[in-house]
């Protein structure tokens, strides 16, 4: 069977070495995403930017499947976790894979999984990867240097009222948005470099930035320098300790098509690169590795927007106004006088610690994190916030673990806060047959459990008031079939945001896809939820709870023409209702792609046209878009109107990439678009964007 299955690789190498395409092409995540973004309950901030950096260095230098270990497969973020342990289990059995095509022969590697896959790994030997040395790592290698535009043609209300200076919603910078990051790096074991951006609305090389740019991040990061270091990070860095309890940084799947990805995996550190404002740590860390055992430590010291409230309440000892923050910033927008006032408003000190074991079968680590703020926070006094963090210090820790048996993994984390409360989620992720994997999450939230930087498997955003049971499972009856299908029960035992009283909900998703070999792609998803929240239309002296409940069902189809040409189309239709009597919102959504990639051209092009009508926001259709290299774009489409969009990618000499982005929505029944200081006048909104990426 090996003999044969290398013959077959081999042949199938043959057929299809002329067909390179010079320009990449990353294996997209657009369901997850659009699920995850469907799910939340408020704007999500993700780290789009750099997520397919890891397979753009291993498209180059491809992952050694014969001696990757279980890190380096799940930071390429293409296998789930059965997946890989399966994969190890099958390596350890029968020892060194002979051909790329003998992943089919393990089980849960499907088609669709190996064609992802097989761009970015190869069975290469090579010499230890500790012997390369540093002085090599830093001089040797690739950089890269990125140079991004992007504008509104139509202009916003606070770029309107730029001029009224007792405005304080007005603009005080122009309309353009500048990036521009370097990097340096060595395959995947070393980077450095900086990345500076401008937003929309900002100043540029004056006012509130003399220095140039809105925002400036730096980065030495490097891995495996021998046995003992395993990483070493300095200036801005993301990490992550087990489940999310206490800390993680990054993305973080959530619910959705991907019914077995619902384990946090990865390394503890990674460098960052990105231009969230919020989602990083400034300082240094360090991982080392003694046989089983591992420790990380870092440390952090960097300045935090917030809402400032000034008390002129003095005292005998003090006649200085006390300073205090009402809450915590994440947008990273300095725009407007009052988001610039807001700006670095504190300063956070962040210490943490894991201290893991590891062996073949059993992992469990105990972590630990604290962070320091110059200014208290102090929230104003609402009901659904009593039990939320107030003050300048919070500690937590916590305990995971990570049990292997066979076709069982087990896993999960346990977190404390000061006050002793408690945080835990558990699961399951098992391997009942080669067709069937199911996945069993469960956690448990206080509602008076504290911390600043959890970011766990949850309904909402967050680590308090929750408790749910997830069931999921991913069923392949048929060489060309596979079912992903999950069901949520959660409830809040305290009050939230907009809702004022203890509340419960359940939602559930099934998705069936057919697909046939670089040829078709077919799936049709249904997801229903339905969540108790305040009633909109009822004014009694206090508030009642009603089921918000939300159903949507798409149809896509993805087809090649040809290796070059490939067609998708998505038909869309979703329902709005809050209780059992009140009127429906319906809307629908249709779309039409088309991808153009000539083999060995220099350049490629891809477009959309997209019509759709919903009857408020509160039927929106989160739809993946392509964009620029390595930008991710999700808008929600909702209200009436209609959507256009084409990019064009060219690369006239190897180094050097150019590509350019004009989209446009028409809304034929409005006057203005969004609210607030980003209403436009008008029924249309234009964006173009421009990039630059030069390689050397």
């Amino acid at each position: 069977m090996r003999s044969f299955l290398l013959l077959s690789g081999l042949f199938c190498s043959l057929l299809s070495f002329a067909q390179t395409d010079t320009l990449p092409v990353f294996p997209e995540t657009p369901p997850l995403l659009e699920d995850v973004l469907q799910d939340a309950e408020e704007e999500v901030d993700f780290d789009f930017d750099t997520y397919y950096e890891p397979l753009e260095a291993l498209r180059e230098h491809p992952l050694d499947l014969n001696r990757a270990d279980r890190e380096q497969l799940q930071e390429i973020r293409l296998l789930n976790d059965l997946q890989i342990e399966a994969f190890l289990e099958y390596r350890a059995t029968a020892g060194p894979l002979l051909a790329l095509y003998e992943l089919q022969v393990i089980p849960g590697f499907d088609l669709p999984t190996i064609r992802r896959l097989l761009p970015y790994v190869s069975l290469r030997s090579s010499l230890d990867d500790f012997h390369v040395p540093l002085p090599r790592m830093l001089s040797a290698g690739k950089n890269e240097l990125y140079l991004r535009w992007s504008r509104t043609l139509e202009s916003s209300r606070g770029f309107l009222l730029a001029g009224d200076t007792s405005v304080s919603g007005r603009f005080l910078g122009d309309p353009n948005k500048w990036y521009t990051r370097f990097k340096h790096s060595y395959e995947n074991r070393l980077s450095y470099g900086f990345t500076a951006e401008k937003d929309a609305g900002e100043e540029f090389f004056r006012g509130s930035n003399p220095q140039g740019f809105d925002f400036y991040s730096a980065h030495l990061f490097a891995r495996n320098l021998s046995r003992t270091v395993k990483a070493v990070a300095l200036g801005d860095f993301t990490a992550s300790f087990g489940q999310g309890l206490i800390l993680y940084s990054g993305f973080g799947y959530g619910k959705s098509a991907a019914t077995m990805e619902v384990k946090r995996s990865g390394r503890v550190l990674r460098p960052f690169t990105s231009v969230n404002e919020a989602s990083f740590y400034r300082g240094a860390a360090a991982t080392l590795a003694v046989g089983p055992l591992e420790a990380t430590v870092l440390g952090s010291y960097r300045r935090r927007d917030g809402n400032v409230v000034v008390s002129t309440d003095t005292t005998e000892t003090q006649d200085l106004p006390a300073i205090t923050l009402s809450s915590i910033l994440n947008s990273g927008l300095h725009r407007t006088p009052a988001e610039i006032a807001d700006e670095g408003a504190f300063h956070q000190l962040t210490f943490g610690g894991c201290l893991r074991y590891s062996s073949d079968r059993f992992a469990f680590g105990l972590n630990g994190v604290l962070d320091r703020l110059d200014q208290p926070i102090s929230r104003t006094p609402q009901p659904y916030n009593r039990f939320y963090f107030n003050g300048n210090q919070l500690w937590n820790g916590s305990l995971d673990y990570i049990y292997r048996l066979k076709n069982l993994l087990f896993f999960g984390e346990t977190a404390v806060d000061p006050n002793g409360r408690l945080a835990t989620l558990n699961g399951l992720l098992a391997g009942l047959d080669r067709k069937v994997d199911v996945s069993l999450l469960q956690r448990w939230y206080s509602h008076e459990f504290q911390s600043l930087n959890g970011f766990p498997f949850a309904e909402t955003n967050g680590v308090n008031n929750e408790a749910g049971v997830y069931l999921g499972a991913e069923i392949r009856p048929a060489s060309r079939w596979r079912l992903n299908a999950y069901y949520d029960l959660y409830r809040h035992p305290w009050l939230r945001f907009r809702t004022d009283a203890p509340s419960r909900g359940r939602d559930w998703l099934v998705r069936l896809t057919y697909y046939q070999k670089r040829k078709l792609e077919v799936y049709l998803q249904v997801r229903r939820e339905s969540k108790e929240q305040n009633a909109t239309d009822y004014f009694g002296p206090l508030d009642r709870l009603v089921a918000h409940q939300t159903l949507q069902a798409r149809l896509q189809l993805n087809y090649h023409l040809s290796k070059a040409l490939e067609w998708r189309n998505r038909i869309a239709f979703g329902t709005f209702r809050e209780g059992e009597d009140g009127p429906t919102q319906r809307g629908w959504m249709i779309y039409q792609d088309l991808l153009v990639r000539p083999l060995g051209a220099p350049w490629s092009f891809t477009t959309r046209f997209a019509l759709f009508d919903t009857d408020s926001f509160d039927v929106p259709f989160y739809s993946f878009e392509n964009d620029l290299l390595y930008q991710v774009s999700i808008p929600a489409y909702f209200g009436r109107g209609a959507r256009f969009y084409f990019n064009l990618r060219y690369r006239p000499i190897r180094p050097l990439t150019l590509e350019f982005r004009f989209a446009q929505t028409y809304y034929p029944g409005l006057d203005e678009i969004s609210d607030g200081v980003d209403a436009i006048t008008g029924k249309k909104r234009t964006d173009l964007r421009a990039q630059m990426r030069w390689q050397f």
